[in-house]
């Protein structure tokens, strides 16, 4: 089995939603024990969609999958007592609360000196946001869409809590080396919308929206600055093409057989393609050249003659196509109250390796073990705040 190298890390995960559940679930990947804790009740998001036909939240156990559960009164004074003190002992702690008084920094770190606190945030200035939100914000439903839309155009995909996830495990990490290191614990905030529009300007937009002095224009599923565009095929599918580098340019050019046609239409621009700025400049010339060789091939026929080229480029595919396809880091599991579902490994591969995944665990499930581990024995009459 392939070594976990977080293992005899303890992390108290008391976040919701995605980013942080998404961090928990990095970690646990990586070998910690990720201990979530949530109301008696039951997690504010525990029955959020997709749902199995049983009821239970595919959402929650994807999210919370190889984790422990502890579910607590957190309402009580006994039952914020033993999250304090489970805190306490592992050393790290994972939240999203809005500013819990208990849950202060400061009251926390007066128990574990070396504690490693990690507090997630909506805005940066600790309003609450979630990834919809923070995605309207920072421009990009008015950079997507059809190039002729007027309304915005709302991804599906909640980018910014997954990338915020992986954030905020690469910020435990690093916590953890510098503790090993100096001794010193750390308090690290991290909000969406400063993830949101530091990948922004990492990608130069800002930059580019003030040289420009206005928005980029919608792009449709043409690639920026260079080429790609999307193709229907004979047999009703659709497929993605991209020439981003002049070798890719070239192959595409090749396999189609439109050398002569490019040829004259550079001559006509006064362009050169292999430079990929005079390639996007004259897209939907290019794209209307290449358009038939893609819609008199069926699917199939394409994947033919493309495989072994140098073309970038793959087919537009439903979720249950891509459900029922091989994939060697999705692995399926016996999930509690769902049954046996597809999942997903650790995407990182030690030494060429996948680790195995792990079911979530059923809410609460791990209550009475971690009890134990603190000194708090049910059987003694020391579960705190009407524990489960």
């Amino acid at each position: 089995m392939t070594t976990r190298p977080l293992e005899g890390i303890r992390v108290v995960d008391l976040s919701s939603f995605v980013a942080g559940p998404t961090a928990g679930r990095i970690l646990a990947e990586l070998g910690a024990d990720v201990v979530r804790v949530d109301p008696v009740a039951g997690a504010v998001d525990g029955g959020r969609w997709p749902l199995a036909e049983s009821g239970a939240s595919l959402y929650w156990t994807g999210l919370n999958q190889a984790k422990r559960s502890v579910a607590v009164d957190l309402r009580s004074a006994d039952g914020r007592a033993v999250v304090t003190e489970l805190i306490a002992r592992s050393g790290v702690v994972l939240e999203n609360a809005a500013h819990a008084p208990w849950l202060a920094h400061e009251v926390l770190a007066a128990r574990r000196p070396d504690l490693i606190h990690l507090h997630i945030a909506g805005n940066a200035d600790g309003t609450p946001a979630v990834d919809y939100t923070v995605n309207a914000a920072v421009g990009l439903p008015l950079m997507t869409g059809p190039v002729d839309a007027a309304a915005p155009v709302n991804h599906v995909l909640p980018a910014w809590d997954l990338i915020t996830g992986v954030q905020a495990a690469l910020g435990i990490v690093a916590a953890l080396r510098r503790r090993d290191r100096t001794g010193e614990g750390a308090y690290l905030e991290l909000a969406l919308e400063d993830v949101a529009v530091s990948a922004v300007a990492s990608m130069g937009w800002l930059a580019e929206a003030e040289e420009r002095g206005s928005a980029r224009d919608r792009q449709g599923n043409a690639l920026y600055g260079s080429y790609g565009s999307d193709f229907a095929t004979a047999d009703g599918r659709a497929v993605m093409v991209v020439g981003l580098t002049p070798a890719q340019w070239r192959s595409l050019v090749e396999v189609t057989g439109t050398a002569e046609v490019f040829a004259a239409l550079e001559r006509h621009r006064g362009l050169r393609f292999a430079d990929e700025g005079d390639r996007y400049a004259a897209r939907d010339e290019i794209t209307a050249i290449l358009r038939p060789w893609f819609a008199a091939r069926t699917l199939a026929e394409i994947e033919k003659e493309l495989s072994g080229s140098r073309v970038l480029w793959a087919p537009y595919r439903t979720m249950d196509e891509v459900a029922a396809r091989e994939y060697a880091v999705i692995e399926r599991v016996e999930q509690p109250g769902v049954g046996p579902v597809p999942t997903a490994r650790s995407p990182l591969r030690w030494d060429g390796t996948y680790t195995e995944a792990r079911p979530a665990p059923r809410h609460g499930q791990h209550t009475r073990e971690v009890l134990e581990e603190l000194g708090l024995s049910p059987e003694r009459g020391d579960e705190p705040g009407g524990a489960r």
